[in-house]
């Protein structure tokens, strides 16, 4: 659901198309930033006060309603003003979407799953990567048959056959899971802002990937349009592929350690994409694909952490680290876009990433300074 648009990226700065310029582009995102924050941060006193199921329903029906204007959008390309409103309202939707279900279903994991939360947060956040790993496969086969909209065609069509079996999901100990908690809450602890600052970083470093790949395969990189959506593909199959693989490896890698490692290997990603000849698309891909993996466990781990240590804000810490994701998502998705119209390339974004992620990488033995059951606040 989230990846739609950034899968269609090349679509909307197409002259053919919507001919956005990459600020246009950019602020597209700017919606769903706002509302995804706004959502996360209400969601778990929503949560207490209606459940966690009608919470997650209504994420659902925000997607769906995404789907359809994006879909609407398509057929008036020639009003510019018309289409552009109609993509904002989706993505406005789309992030109150987005921040009402994944902190929903991250609260409803943890609870189910109390002993194993690392692990489960992580196979969960694997299974919601798949749809994020197709989203660009689909936009190449919906192109090459002459309607690239049949991709949020198929989303809705899925969203709307999830809403009609999530009804009949009883959901009752998560609900009363999170209003137990929501009512004990007595504050935010001072830790909480470490992780909100760890989520912001990561929230860039991912977006810098997630939606901006494709432009740098095609226009730096020399691709074409099936390499650019495949580059794209291998950054979410590697984010997914991370979460399952260092799920599996707890055992005998402690997820601590996977959190220190992984921004270094972000960085390091970074720094092979800054550097890329150009008209090597292959090696492109190569590195979108390794920097997935950088990316990969990092999300989960914050929000896995963070309801394991901060105990009196449990139900909300998802969504409070959701909402600092989504601060960080529209800093890369908007920022950007003027930056690449005053001439900034690519390339040069990669590399100042690079120091983003080491940052990220110092501050994770901050926020992960010791095992996660045994910290306070």
């Amino acid at each position: 659901m989230l990846v739609t648009f950034p899968a269609a990226s090349t679509i909307f700065t197409d002259p053919t198309e919507y001919d956005l310029s990459s600020t246009q582009y950019g602020a597209l995102f700017l919606p769903q930033v706002v509302t995804a924050i706004t959502a996360s941060v209400l969601g778990a006193s929503l949560g207490g006060r209606f459940g966690i199921k009608r919470v997650y329903l209504a994420g659902l029906v925000g997607g769906l309603l995404a789907m359809v204007l994006l879909i609407l959008s398509q057929f008036l390309t020639t009003d510019e003003p018309v289409a552009y409103g109609l993509l904002l309202a989706a993505t406005a939707s789309l992030g109150a979407g987005f921040g009402l279900t994944v902190p929903a279903l991250n609260t409803l994991t943890a609870a189910f799953h109390p002993g194993a939360v690392d692990s489960s947060v992580l196979v969960l956040n694997a299974l919601l990567g798949l749809g994020t790993v197709l989203a660009p496969l689909f936009v190449v086969v919906f192109v090459g048959l002459g309607f690239w909209w049949g991709l949020p065609v198929t989303s809705a069509i899925l969203l709307a056959i999830l809403l009609a079996a999530s009804l009949r999901l009883p959901l009752r100990a998560g609900a009363r899971e999170a209003a137990r908690e929501s009512r004990a809450s007595t504050g935010i602890p001072r830790r909480f802002w470490l992780y909100g600052a760890f989520a912001v970083l990561y929230g860039i470093c991912e977006t810098v990937n997630g939606n901006w790949a494709q432009l740098d395969m095609t226009d730096d990189l020399g691709a074409s349009t099936t390499q650019a959506s495949l580059a794209l593909t291998a950054f979410w199959a590697m984010v997914t592929v991370g979460r399952v693989l260092f799920a599996a490896a707890q055992r005998w890698f402690p997820a601590r350690w996977t959190y220190h490692l992984l921004p270094f290997l972000l960085a390091g990603a970074f720094l092979i994409i800054a550097l890329l000849p150009k008209g090597d698309p292959g090696l492109g891909v190569l590195a979108f694909g390794l920097a997935g993996l950088g990316c990969s466990a990092l999300l989960p781990l914050t929000i896995s952490f963070g309801q394991k240590e901060l105990i009196v804000m449990s139900a909300a810490a998802a969504g409070g680290v959701i909402a600092f994701y989504q601060l960080g998502y529209g800093i890369a998705a908007f920022g950007v876009g003027p930056l690449r119209d005053a001439g900034v390339e690519l390339p040069t974004v990669y590399g100042l990433a690079a120091v983003v992620a080491l940052g990220m990488g110092v501050l994770s033995f901050v926020v992960a300074r010791r095992p996660p059951s045994r910290a306070r606040q």
